[in-house]
């Protein structure tokens, strides 16, 4: 049979097939690019070319709708490799200074007794980020708040360098033998979840984030439930939060206790 006689239009099946093929086409395409777009309660168009172009990916036209704002307010810190990198003696002193008003909470060397996080070497780039954060109210603490909305920036830089400036606590664990939690090592790469020793000092460090070694176990555990739950929100990108939202509660704890591992804490358990 000749092939002439398929592709006919004296074919009525082939005519069919078609129709229907081109009935198809244009129903889809009036659903995903008109009906669909549409369809959205929360998005309000200017026409139907502007839905249509919305549908495929190419906005011409400003939707109508407001932006979302967040209730809360955003870190608006801006943290670089070699952000306060070279301070000046003048500025440390100044730091030393300023930093007698934070002795009772942070320890007049910048080693707390009080489960307050451990300023002594800590990352320059960390301690101001959450003083800048604290001041802007992007991070809120009954007793943190006051001290530092009336700090200016160079208060800011200057406490900084000071506690960076001091000898930090080494990475101590007493018992050698014992592995590091699989969460501060690997990770859980299945639940997108990034080692601990990757952006905290034990492995690398990431621009901003802080050294954990030594901090309190009651206070590395309380900002990792304080990001689970969203009352700490000053992590940018929510990086923290996605994070301790995937960690299960064993993980928390075993992260805590393992870097909160000094040898002052091995005696004090060990004095009767």
């Amino acid at each position: 049979m000749s092939t002439d006689s398929v592709f006919s239009l004296k074919n009525r099946w082939f005519v069919g097939a078609v129709g229907l093929a081109a009935g198809l086409f244009v129903f889809t395409a009036i659903l995903g690019l008109i009906e669909l777009p549409f369809a959205q309660r929360d998005v309000t168009f200017e026409g139907i070319w502007d839905a249509i172009c919305s549908a495929a990916g190419v906005p011409l036209t400003r939707s109508s709708a407001a932006p979302v704002q967040p209730d809360f307010k955003l870190s608006t810190v801006v943290v670089t490799a070699t952000m306060l990198s070279n301070p000046s003696q003048e500025s440390i002193g100044r730091g030393a200074t300023l930093a007698q008003q934070c002795a009772i909470w942070h320890g007049p060397v910048g080693v707390s007794r009080a489960d307050s996080p451990n300023l002594a070497g800590q990352y320059a780039p960390a301690i101001y980020k959450q003083l800048k954060d604290f001041k802007t109210g992007a991070r809120v603490n009954a007793i943190m708040t006051p001290f530092a909305v009336p700090l200016s920036e160079q208060d800011m830089v200057d406490l900084s360098a000071y506690y960076a400036y001091l000898p930090r606590l080494p990475a101590y664990h007493p018992e050698q033998d014992k592995p590091a939690p699989r969460i501060v090592v690997n990770g859980a790469p299945l639940r997108n979840v990034a080692s601990c020793g990757s952006c905290h000092g034990a492995l690398d460090n990431k621009a901003g984030s802080p050294w954990l070694e030594g901090q309190s176990a009651a206070y590395i555990k309380a900002q990792l439930e304080a990001f689970t739950s969203g009352a700490r929100r000053n992590d940018i990108s929510q990086q923290m939060r996605n994070i301790a939202r995937q960690m299960t509660p064993e993980e928390i704890d075993e992260v805590a206790q393992y870097y909160s591992a000094q040898p002052s804490q091995t005696k004090r358990v060990s004095t009767p």
